[in-house]
């Protein structure tokens, strides 16, 4: 979860740049060549692109810098809540905290 935030937290500043920029160039940008036999590795940009679909995000998003933080970080905050909950067994159904 901590990856997956400072990944997105890094997308939206490179996307918030000037479209001349190395950095904006670089995550555009296409190696050429072969590769390797066998299962291709997954690039920086798909992990991304897997994160921001998993949260609803769109490149559009990341123009507005504070609402982009916010969506980041209130996913985040829920998903935490939602664990240590789990993890006492308050809100799964069937758990009562109580031993069988």
């Amino acid at each position: 979860m901590v990856l997956q935030q400072n990944r997105l937290r890094w997308y939206g500043h490179v996307l918030r740049k000037e479209d001349n920029d190395w950095v904006k160039k670089c995550i555009e940008y296409e190696v050429e060549g072969g590769r390797p036999r066998g299962r291709r590795k997954k690039t920086w940009r798909e992990i991304v692109d897997k994160d921001c679909q998993v949260r609803g995000l769109n490149r559009e998003d990341a123009v507005d810098r504070i609402r982009w933080k916010k969506q980041i970080r209130m996913i985040d905050d829920h998903d935490r809540c939602e664990w240590l909950n789990v993890s006492y067994g308050t809100s799964s159904p069937g758990l009562s905290g109580q031993n069988p």
